[in-house]
């Protein structure tokens, strides 16, 4: 298949809210024609670019469901591209099913997208390997909680094995644990939830110590494009996410790209990654935290500084060469998710006026995260949602004031 044939060729892209938006987004930079297969009232339905994949209804979820609807699709040939950790160990296993000749994927093995997901197995593959964490301790029974040495530890959390589900059902990355008792019971509470669970010592310092090494590796191993960025704030300001980001050079952060390409070298990974680091102030290393094996939130971002892994992964997929993307991306860029980047604002102390303003001066120069003239839609469905709480949050007053006589 020529270059010419495989633009015919369109994505699928698996996901929803701000994460399906950036990967349709960034397929539209690079002029690839997609669908996005998300539910029905989701934040990426709202973009200009949506298009539900052809024939019956999917919202996108991996399964026997999704089995089903790519059978029926009427499409010849199409690209699948995750953004979710789920979705991505799905497809893992697409390849070699029955459909896999008319739906490609660029992905690592199922076993390498199962280490790099379960937090409890890729600890141990980063302590076999010398790479640097933070300490951390599978908590398989009340014996596995006792062992862990937290007066040795500054500070201790709990975590997730499956970051995924833990997220939906407890709202939560992670969950901070004082006391030896206090940690007791709250193993005992979320494991009878069923949860599989680690301990981890939180490394200090704020949230400008975290960095981002985002890029594809091709299926010859080789990195088609890097990205590192650093965050600026983050909200929760605890177990939060980015609410700002900025563009460093790699030069700046060699320590981490070094670990990084150490890692899936060793692991023979192939698709899009995503690796956290923080830098540990007490002796200045950094320490891997997570990688996530598909398209992350802020993935538009490094699209629009010259290193689209969207399409990256669509060429690798179609087995067509994968040029290599700018070195030399601009920096000091930076990207905001509006939202909870007032939030984080809001819990800063001593912010004043003065920081107000310097903020304000920063989403004027900003990428918006979910704001975008080109694309207003989206914007103006979060807008519309934020209206809507408001005003039922407002309902019972205004109903009581209603009900109350008038004065003549």
């Amino acid at each position: 298949m020529n270059v010419v044939d495989a633009r015919c060729v369109p994505a699928i892209v698996m996901g929803q809210g701000a994460t399906a938006l950036g990967i349709l987004r960034s397929l539209a930079l690079a002029g690839i024609p997609a669908y996005v297969a998300c539910p029905p009232d989701d934040l990426a339905t709202r973009s200009r670019w949506f298009r539900p994949p052809p024939g019956a209804p999917w919202d996108g979820r991996p399964g026997p469901s999704a089995m089903a609807a790519l059978r029926a699709m009427p499409l010849d040939r199409a690209v699948l591209i995750p953004g979710a950790d789920d979705a991505a160990l799905w497809l893992s296993e697409l390849p070699s099913s029955d459909l896999g000749r008319r739906f490609a994927v660029s992905t690592a093995t199922r076993g390498v997208q199962a280490l790099l997901q379960d937090k409890a197995a890729f600890a141990a593959h980063l302590a076999a390997t010398g790479i640097p964490h933070p300490r951390t301790f599978h908590l398989g029974s009340l014996s596995d909680v006792a062992a862990v040495p937290m007066e040795a530890l500054q500070r201790v959390f709990i975590k997730p094995v499956n970051s995924q589900r833990f997220s939906d059902v407890v709202g939560v990355k992670g969950v901070w644990v004082q006391s030896r008792d206090e940690f007791r019971e709250t193993w005992a509470r979320l494991h009878a939830q069923g949860f599989s669970l680690m301990a981890q010592e939180y490394l200090p310092g704020p949230a400008t110590e975290h960095v981002f090494i985002d890029g594809f590796r091709d299926g010859q191993g080789e990195y088609a494009g890097l990205f590192a960025r650093q965050r600026v704030r983050m909200s929760p300001p605890d177990f939060g996410n980015s609410s700002c980001s900025r563009s460093i050079p790699l030069a700046d952060v060699g320590e981490a790209v070094g670990h990084v390409r150490h890692l899936l070298d060793g692991l023979g990974y192939r698709g899009i990654f995503s690796a956290e680091f923080k830098r540990d102030p007490r002796d200045g290393v950094f320490r891997i935290l997570e990688v996530n094996t598909r398209a992350w939130t802020y993935v538009e971002f490094a699209a629009r500084r010259g290193v689209n892994v969207c399409e990256m992964a669509w060429r690798d997929a179609l087995g067509q060469p994968v040029p290599a993307a700018v070195e030399r991306y601009p920096v000091g860029k930076r990207c905001i998710d509006l939202y909870h980047d007032l939030a984080s604002l809001g819990r800063t102390p001593g912010l004043g006026v003065a920081g107000r303003v310097r903020a304000a001066f920063e989403w004027a120069r900003a990428d918006l995260h979910v704001f975008r003239l080109d694309d207003p839609g989206p914007a103006l469905h979060v807008l519309g949602g934020l209206v809507r709480k408001r005003l039922e949050r407002m309902g019972p007053a205004q109903t009581v004031r209603s009900k109350s006589p008038r004065r003549s």
